[in-house]
């Protein structure tokens, strides 16, 4: 079901066709709400700046409060990463074979091997891997709710190699800015799809939200700025004793939310200001067809 209003660009979207079949009897997972700030960081560099992380089915976020020197590192990384940027994010020189500064909202993409993101003053740093990495999906602080694998998501299946091979690349916000007839600002990695959402100036009215689900993959919303209500209704499947009631739960940021399939959800900004990334593994097919994806060049689709 998805109730998209007439004038929400989304109702364009052609439904793209479950990639694997479920029995309806197979449980759906409990929605997760995860605020860094409320929990024992997993990590603490050598300059006191902690880390979070957690992970969803085949996506890894990690959230730093990073100390200006702090040197954020991967060796051998086995697949590409991101590092989000927003306006309140750290400045970072990213280096993986060759160096690049960045220190304006941009989506970095950091290619497989080793590499480093050097925070030159204090700030968030935020980081979204695939779950390939044996380490990422072990260290997150919520590893115990995927010790078995969600049935009802598709696999982690990489898309096809970006043009011109893997190698360091910078995509700047100020040079895609949110334009009508688009949604949001959208990028794909082979791994990874990342939509950067709106600042958004005041709450979201209560009478326009857009209440629609996912057949086979979850979303991740990842809170920057602001509070936000996540509305999350469970479909019923033949046994009554897995049935879940409705959840509508506040939270604040720093934090993510995990979507199970084939919940109802929509998310609600409830402060004065706020800004939301939608984060998904692997890219979205729909969202792909519909011709909103920034760097469609740059990343064949599947």
């Amino acid at each position: 079901m998805s109730t998209y209003a007439k004038d929400d660009i989304r109702s364009t979207l052609v439904a793209a066709a479950p990639t694997t079949t479920v029995d309806p009897s197979t449980p759906i997972r409990p929605a997760q709400w995860i605020a860094f700030h409320e929990l024992p960081p997993t990590a603490v560099g050598a300059h006191g700046g902690p880390t979070w992380t957690a992970r969803a089915a085949n996506l890894v976020v990690s959230y730093t409060d990073a100390r200006a020197g702090e040197v954020l590192s991967r060796t051998g990384q086995p697949d590409e990463y991101a590092v989000l940027m927003n306006s309140d994010s750290a400045p970072v020189r990213v280096t993986a074979g060759t160096t690049l500064e960045v220190a304006e909202e941009a989506l970095v993409v950091v290619p497989p091997g080793d590499s480093t993101v050097e925070v030159l003053a204090d700030g968030p740093v935020v980081r979204v891997f695939s779950t390939v990495a044996d380490d990422l999906r072990q260290d997150a602080l919520n590893a115990a709710a995927y010790a078995e694998p969600d049935l009802r998501c598709a696999p982690l299946e990489p898309w096809p190699d970006p043009v011109g091979g893997f190698r360091l690349r910078v995509y700047r916000l100020a040079e895609t800015p949110i334009v009508p007839g688009r949604f949001g600002r959208i990028f794909r990695t082979t791994t990874l799809m990342v939509n950067f959402l709106a600042e958004e100036p005041a709450p979201r009215d209560p009478l326009k939200l857009s209440p629609h689900h996912h057949d086979d993959f979850e979303q991740i919303s990842l809170a920057l700025k602001g509070r936000f209500v996540h509305h999350i209704r469970y479909p019923w499947g033949p046994d009554s004793t897995q049935w879940r009631p409705d959840e509508s739960r506040e939270i604040g940021s720093p934090s993510i939310c995990v979507i199970p399939p084939p919940t109802v959800h929509t998310t609600q900004g409830v402060g004065p200001h706020q800004q939301l990334v939608d984060l998904f593994a692997p890219p979205r097919v729909d969202f792909s067809a519909s011709g909103w994806v920034l760097n469609a060049d740059d990343y064949p689709a599947r």
